[in-house]
């Protein structure tokens, strides 16, 4: 119970692990252990603004950096269930992903249940993605994340009807952004950004996703519930503990992924507390329902 669900290349669920086990990169697993999350966009439909949130700063990996609505992950033992078989994703309906997605936006930002509905999330493609938390704690950083992520699209008619009231052991700010504000921000070298959030926005959101909201909400003309679409990470974010270096010699994207090329932190800055501090907590900071 309260584990990650841990996954073989193919994203099928092969096993458990502890949330901080699964974000160790160390020598004997250099990449972490590959297991599944979910990425959230919620979109305010009156005036296509997307929520963003920026991590808080005393989390253990990618502290600080901006990011989409919520990213989190489906756990064993949840009630409502969590896991989804590979007949889930080939129908699109993963209502485990989604359950796992309606506490976690609760948890992070206040929404209650209630207010999100099962069966207006719309799930679009998965991607295969790593990163070393090196910007945050260093070459060396003993912590990462290696994820098969499931991309969710949700909308609300007006952001006013929405309750957001952060958690601030998860949240340091929210911003409703357009595609406009969004490009400025990321051009904005003093901010921060998560490299998953990078990936999804050079890739797809502002390319289709976003610019074709109502398409992507009412149709399946951007789903592919087939393919898993997989990403080495930018250069900054290459090593950590185990010294990882490329994964994929075919790069799903290369040719289009414009995060290898701008990085996907931007300026780099250091964690707000010490190292002696920051491990002091480690063990609670992964205890929490991450």
């Amino acid at each position: 119970k309260d584990t990650v669900l841990v996954l073989d290349n193919d994203d099928n669920v092969v096993g458990s692990a502890s949330k901080r086990l699964s974000h160790e990169f160390t020598g004997e697993q250099a990449r972490g252990i590959l297991h599944r999350a979910f990425s959230v966009f919620l979109f305010d439909e009156s005036t296509g603004e997307l929520l963003l949130q920026q991590r808080a700063s005393s989390k253990i990996t990618f502290p600080n950096v901006w990011t989409n609505t919520c990213c989190s992950h489906p756990l064993h033992g949840m009630e409502p269930p969590e896991v989804d078989k590979p007949e889930d994703v080939a129908n699109g309906t993963v209502i485990g992903a989604k359950n796992a997605a309606i506490r976690k936006l609760n948890h992070e930002l206040g929404i209650p249940p209630e207010d999100l509905p099962v069966d207006k999330f719309k799930f679009l493609t998965r991607l295969h993605y790593w990163a070393a938390d090196t910007v945050t704690h260093g070459k060396e950083s003993p912590w990462g994340e290696h994820e098969i992520d499931y991309v969710l699209f949700f909308c609300v008619k007006n952001k006013s009807e929405l309750t957001v009231k952060p958690h601030p052991d998860e949240v340091d700010d929210v911003k409703w952004v357009s595609p406009k504000q969004l490009v400025e921000m990321m051009d904005d070298k003093s901010l921060l950004f998560s490299p998953w959030f990078r990936l999804i926005t050079k890739k797809w959101l502002l390319n289709s996703w976003w610019k074709e909201l109502s398409d992507t909400m009412t149709t399946d003309k951007f789903c592919d519930f087939v393919n898993i679409h997989r990403f080495d990470p930018p250069a900054e974010h290459l090593g950590g503990g185990g010294k990882a270096g490329p994964l994929f010699d075919n790069d799903d994207d290369k040719q289009g992924d414009e995060s290898k090329k701008q990085g996907a932190y931007g300026k780099i800055k250091t964690h707000k507390e010490s190292t002696l501090s920051q491990l002091s907590h480690v063990d609670e900071g992964f205890a929490a329902v991450n």
